[in-house]
């Protein structure tokens, strides 16, 4: 039952579309997108609680904290984003693979979709670029209307 939920919680976060949260001047508009927000958020503790991974997921949240480039193997950007929830996840956006979200600061909002893994502390979520194999869905992070895949 409970994988259920998460499956159909987890298509309807993809199905709604993280690029849609973007700042609207209408009110009812601006609700909706706070409800994906929520459903999005749902999804990602849903996946926590079962200790789910490999799914893709998109949400929104606010960085936190930067953290150092990891620069063993192919190189990442890091820092941690919290959710509506207060659920906090770790980003790690392969810079070699796509461009490095710029002038990022703790503090700003990003919209992202990628693959979530569980862990502990919240998750790890990556794969947040285009797959060069064309093997899995393209993953992206926005920040300030620029998208990075």
């Amino acid at each position: 039952m409970n994988q259920l939920i998460l499956i159909a919680l987890l298509a309807f976060a993809v199905y709604t579309g993280v690029n849609q949260y973007r700042a609207s001047p209408n009110p009812a508009v601006a609700e909706a997108r706070a409800q994906q927000s929520i459903s999005s958020d749902a999804a990602f503790a849903s996946a926590y609680k079962s200790r789910a991974s490999h799914l893709h997921i998109g949400g929104q949240g606010t960085v936190v904290k930067l953290l150092p480039d990891d620069n063993n193997g192919s190189r990442h950007q890091k820092f941690i984003v919290r959710l509506n929830s207060g659920m906090t996840l770790l980003l790690a956006h392969n810079i070699d693979l796509a461009p490095r979200v710029a002038s990022l600061n703790e503090g700003d909002s990003v919209n992202f979709y990628g693959q979530y893994e569980w862990n502990q502390k919240g998750g790890v979520m990556h794969w947040t670029h285009a797959d060069p194999n064309g093997l899995r869905a393209a993953g992206w992070i926005e920040h300030k209307g620029q998208k990075y895949q």
